[in-house]
């Protein structure tokens, strides 16, 4: 899936790659000690909050999350 963003598109792809392998080779197996995606994560991020400017996109009462954030309670 391409990003919001096409000068994200890649970004976006290294991120994916980079998280699939973490996930699988160091999460699923306990190792949660280290998050070696998290400056590819932040430029990806950086990139889709220019390009969400750029488009005009409205993202008000939209909350996010990223790897130091922790998801609302409901």
């Amino acid at each position: 899936m391409n990003s919001v963003g096409e000068g994200c598109t890649e970004l976006k792809r290294e991120y994916d790659q980079c998280f699939n392998r973490w996930f699988a080779e160091k999460f699923l197996k306990g190792d949660r000690s280290t998050d070696p995606c998290s400056e590819l994560f932040l430029k990806y991020h950086t990139c889709v909050q220019k390009a969400i400017k750029e488009k005009d996109i409205p993202i008000e009462g939209v909350e996010f999350m990223g790897p130091s954030r922790e998801k609302p309670d409901s």
